[in-house]
């Protein structure tokens, strides 16, 4: 059992049947008043973003979490098809379970599965994919000192703010967590 003083950014616990994990946390205490936590939390199930207040005194489970590599195989619809890289076993979650990483899945890209009391629950992309630019406007320099962005769309369908001289065929580094343009491969 952990309490609202263990809790840490990344933490899973359960509270009143819901997975929850630990966003952001931060510690008040007014005057006379008990000590309460005021955490950020994503409900594990829903994907939904929820604050709450605990006091110190309650008392959560710690939800057992493991993580195991796997491989993206294929999408069909909202259906993802993942395949253990150790016994090679397939296995299957919905968009909904991914939430906005669905958007950067590749074929045959690897991901870290993630099992909540020994059931896959979710994946985790990589912090960086790369990608193929399917299409980009054409660059025009104008009045402008610095930084010229120009709109893009890679193979995959991620929309991405890129330099000038991206043309339609590189290869680029897009970053999962913000969706933004890092480097040309």
């Amino acid at each position: 059992m952990i309490t609202p003083n263990d809790f840490r950014e990344g933490l899973i616990f359960e509270a009143n049947g819901r997975l929850l994990q630990v966003i952001t946390y931060q510690h008040h205490r007014k005057s006379q008043a008990r000590a309460k936590v005021q955490c950020k939390l994503r409900d594990m199930d829903s994907g939904s973003i929820i604050e709450e207040a605990y006091n110190s005194a309650e008392k959560f489970r710690e939800v057992d979490v493991r993580k195991k590599d796997f491989q993206f195989l294929y999408s069909e619809g909202d259906t993802f098809h993942f395949m253990d890289s150790e016994d090679f076993e397939q296995t299957t979650l919905p968009r909904s379970k991914i939430g906005d990483g669905a958007r950067f899945m590749v074929d045959n890209m690897n991901v870290i599965g993630v099992f909540f009391d020994g059931v896959f629950r979710t994946i985790e992309v990589p912090p960086n994919i790369v990608v193929e630019v399917a299409s980009a406007e054409p660059g025009f320099k104008g009045d402008s000192v610095s930084n010229l962005l120009k709109n893009a769309v890679t193979s995959n369908g991620i929309a991405v703010k890129v330099p000038l001289f991206i043309k339609e065929g590189d290869k680029i580094k897009v970053d999962t967590r913000s969706g933004e343009y890092v480097e040309r491969v």
